[in-house]
């Protein structure tokens, strides 16, 4: 479901990228093709130097149709962005790319903190990031980063993923497959 960013996938990208649905949500815009080749390029190498992480969200048979990414890496914590082309929304694609990067920064990565800021008027995310029994509303107990992120105007609402509390729900998920599996 994801996979390190490649140039070649460029292409494919941003024409899901300039969707009218997707690109107000996006936060590295790109305005041309040639914008978004160069973008991604110092994303790349961005990584290579531990700033950001960032992934390209495939479908089942390797098409790329989005990003997921770790920006502004600071003590073992970054914020979530996430893009999915409009073709893709609805589909089921974003859980498992999320399942996967997180597995990856959380265990693999040494990440301790998932970040998420959303804007208010954004209402899809706004739902999405509510269901997941992980993800706690930091407006009040994150309150100087909030006020830092909404300095301006109150524009976004601000998410946490911790690590703990992500894996608590991979081991109660755990526990609920072997009660089903036992009662079958």
């Amino acid at each position: 479901m994801i996979k390190k960013r490649d140039l070649q996938d460029c292409h494919a990208l941003y024409d899901l990228l300039v969707h009218p649905d997707v690109f107000p949500f996006v936060r590295q815009k790109a305005y041309s093709h040639d914008e978004f080749l160069f973008l991604t390029k110092q994303t790349i190498e961005a990584e290579e130097r531990g700033e950001l992480i960032s992934r390209t969200i495939i479908d089942e048979w390797g098409n790329a149709i989005g990003t997921i990414n770790l920006f502004d890496i600071q003590e073992n914590a970054g914020f979530l962005g996430t893009w999915i082309g409009k073709p893709f929304h609805g589909k089921g694609y974003n859980k498992p790319a999320k399942d996967a990067f997180f597995h990856e920064l959380f265990y693999e990565l040494g990440m301790e903190t998932i970040f998420m800021r959303i804007r208010k008027i954004n209402t899809r995310s706004q739902k999405a990031a509510q269901k997941l029994p992980y993800v706690v509303n930091a407006n009040e107990t994150r309150k100087a980063l909030y006020e830092q992120l909404n300095s301006s105007e109150e524009v976004y609402d601000l998410y946490e993923i911790p690590k703990d509390l992500y894996t608590l729900h991979l081991y109660q998920a755990v526990e609920e497959q072997e009660e089903q599996a036992m009662e079958a």
